[in-house]
């Protein structure tokens, strides 16, 4: 119970890895609120959770719902920046002005203002906990798409930087860096068409289970056990920096982990 008595707030908590961190935390004592533009998925989590789980319909590409989320609770102990989306799919030659601001806004502005509207609330605590999702595209190409990327990146650089403003007030401000993880984000990005979805996700589910090392796709629960460790006591001398919960896809290229994908070396080797 290592939130037992403290106050959650987690964005994007209707589904995906925001409803599994929101349940985590929940079991662990927290009293957590959701904000989401689902509505429905949101109220039944909240529903189905014997008060414990809150929901408030929160749209963090507008400020004063980020602002309304944050103060909910009256009081906040530990904030969960995760809402998101894939955001434009475009390359560099080819994006709008309006699409890109548009990415920028949902991945990076957003988290930008839940730290903003948190911190003060955080510091009249006494201090607190922040995590913010960020990915593996931000350490790397190929992952996504180049809006998106950036944006990650971004979240990754403003967590350290407002791990730095933020310690005078005690509070801690990390980032999670997931890897593929099966969730909705890829059926959405790629409008797949609801009667599909079960069978999209069980491709995207074997798809994941041979990218990287670890021989399983990755599971929200995953990234809400990394979460919840950040946000916990338990990490309490960890700040500025990153948790990468990827199942090992940023080891190095694929000829470094898998056997049957041998590497330069050894295709020379082969050739004596």
């Amino acid at each position: 119970m290592r939130f037992s008595g403290k106050r959650a707030v987690v964005t994007g908590g209707a589904s995906g890895i925001g409803r599994a961190t929101a349940l985590r935390l929940a079991e662990e004592g927290a009293e957590v609120w959701i904000g989401d533009i689902d509505e429905a998925g949101g109220q039944e989590l909240a529903g189905t959770s014997n008060g414990k789980i809150h929901f408030q319909r929160c749209d963090v590409m507008q400020a004063e719902d980020i602002r309304a989320l944050m103060e909910a609770p009256g009081e906040l102990d530990v904030l969960f920046n995760n809402a998101g989306a894939g955001g434009a799919p475009d390359k560099i030659d080819e994006i709008s002005p309006e699409d890109w601001d548009r990415t920028q806004s949902l991945l990076l502005r957003s988290v930008a203002l839940g730290i903003r509207y948190a911190a003060p609330l955080m510091a009249k605590r006494g201090g607190g906990a922040i995590v913010n999702t960020s990915s593996v595209s931000a350490l790397g190409t190929g992952y996504a798409p180049t809006a998106y990327s950036t944006a990650k990146a971004g979240v990754l650089h403003l967590s350290k930087m407002a791990a730095a403003d933020l310690a005078k007030h005690s509070i801690r401000v990390n980032a999670v860096i997931p890897g593929f993880i099966t969730t909705n984000i890829f059926t959405r990005h790629l409008e797949v068409p609801a009667e599909m979805l079960d069978r999209a996700n069980q491709v995207i589910a074997h798809v994941a289970a041979g990218a990287q090392p670890v021989k399983r796709a990755g599971r929200p629960e995953d990234i809400a056990a990394a979460v919840s460790f950040l946000l916990s006591d338990d990490a309490a001398f960890v700040t500025g920096t990153h948790l990468v919960v990827d199942g090992g896809i940023t080891i190095g290229t694929r000829q470094s982990w898998d056997p049957d994908q041998p590497g330069l070396f050894a295709a020379l080797e082969a050739l004596q």
